[in-house]
């Protein structure tokens, strides 16, 4: 509807409803074109447990901010 706000971005994180402020972008290499990204989101509290996860895989591409993340990607 017009007018309202979006809807706040929650963490990915296994039962957490906090608002997310990362956007951390990766992708499996075995299943995507290098190009593609997906994206998980994070609270400042479960950034690195995210990070540690995709980064120990070797499918974290880049962290930004969802403030960076534009209105195509919400």
């Amino acid at each position: 509807m017009f007018g309202e706000a979006p809807a706040p971005l929650t963490c990915s994180a296994r039962g957490c409803r906090t608002t997310a402020v990362w956007a951390l972008r990766w992708n499996n290499p075995r299943l995507h074109p290098p190009e593609r990204r997906k994206t998980w989101l994070a609270c400042a509290e479960h950034r690195e447990e995210l990070e540690r996860f995709l980064g120990t895989r070797g499918f974290l591409r880049e962290v930004v901010s969802t403030d960076d993340l534009g209105e195509a990607a919400r």
